[in-house]
């Protein structure tokens, strides 16, 4: 069954108690809107409806689902709720907080905290449209992903995976700090189980692993992603597909255009992460922050930060060795 467009839910809807204000996004698995509870606080609700199985139209709110896709939604399904009953056992500032779950319209919602702010994938796409050089700033990149990955340290600790970390899945509060959004677990437990849903990963950003039935999948696949999300970060764009890598690799070209903007020192923990056999990765995320931490350079003063401290060190100066005029006086006798 190909994938089809389905019909948000209507605005001002009310569900569960909940209050549907808009749709803010929606892919191929889902569609989340913001919402209000019933305190009028925002919320996000995330609503299972994979695209290639279920349809629904306009003025419809359960899904219509043909019998022969009714197993893989199923278990799609549950797979869904028993990802959101997981995740709502996280609590972290850098994993999206689940609040609430619940089955409404032959289907299953999650409720998590809205967060004001931007994703990773708009912050680099602005810079690349503003001309920015460097796009991303290492002290940026080493800052931002260290906290991204004592998320992820906490997701692998609670036994899961994300496995659809990308820029637009990584989510800056106004203050900067990120958020891990949108894992991926549920939708590739369908895929290996049932290949009807395959496949449904990232170009760019997937491991080779997901490329293929049988594939070895760990905390090594998601650090691969972290790399390749890094890796966007410097250039704007993700890196060569894996598939693709496997038959002709060209990273290497690639990183040999960062040398010069960035440091050989992350360029190298870049190119551990991607590497396409996972045995030759870094197998934890601790390994990858440990390395991160390792020769950080110094931020260099902002060059009218330079310009304004000379002006008050010669003003300094000057006020210091103006002569006294008896001395003057004394000196010319």
């Amino acid at each position: 069954m190909a994938a089809q467009n389905n019909a948000p839910l209507p605005e001002g809807l009310n569900v569960a108690g909940y209050r549907i204000v808009k749709k803010i996004a929606a892919g191929g698995f889902s569609i989340v809107y913001l919402a209000q509870d019933e305190e009028g606080n925002p919320v996000a609700i995330k609503e299972y409806l994979p695209s290639s199985l279920a349809l629904r139209k306009s003025g419809e709110l359960a899904p219509q689902v043909a019998p022969e896709n009714l197993p893989v939604f199923r278990i799609g399904l549950k797979c869904f709720f028993e990802e959101g009953r997981a995740l709502a056992r996280i609590n972290h500032p850098n994993v999206v907080s689940v609040q609430n779950f619940f089955r409404a319209h032959d289907t299953v919602y999650m409720v998590m905290a809205y967060e004001h702010g931007r994703s990773l994938q708009d912050h680099i796409l602005r810079r690349r449209e503003r001309g920015e050089k460097p796009l991303v700033s290492e002290r940026f990149i080493r800052k931002m992903f260290s906290q991204v990955m004592q998320g992820l340290r906490e997701v692998h600790a609670n036994k899961l995976l994300h496995l659809d970390l990308k820029p637009a899945n990584i989510y800056l509060r106004l203050d900067g700090t990120p958020i891990l959004l949108d894992f991926g677990a549920a939708r590739q437990t369908l895929r290996a189980d049932l290949p009807k849903l395959y496949p449904m990963y990232t170009p760019g950003f997937a491991p080779p692993e997901l490329y293929t039935r049988g594939g070895s999948l760990g905390p090594w696949s998601d650090i691969y992603s972290i790399g390749a999300s890094m890796f966007a970060c410097m250039v704007g764009a993700p890196p060569q597909p894996a598939d693709q890598r496997l038959k002709n690799d060209r990273m290497e070209h690639h990183y040999d255009k960062l040398h010069g903007v960035y440091s050989p020192e992350l360029i190298e923990v870049i190119r551990w992460c991607l590497l396409t056999d996972p045995l030759q990765r870094p197998q934890s995320v601790f390994a990858v922050q440990k390395a991160l931490r390792q020769d950080l350079p110094e931020p260099a003063p902002a060059p009218d930060f330079l310009a304004r401290m000379k002006r008050q060190l010669r003003a300094m100066l000057g006020q210091k060795r103006q002569p006294d005029p008896d001395t003057i006086q004394e000196n010319t006798r």
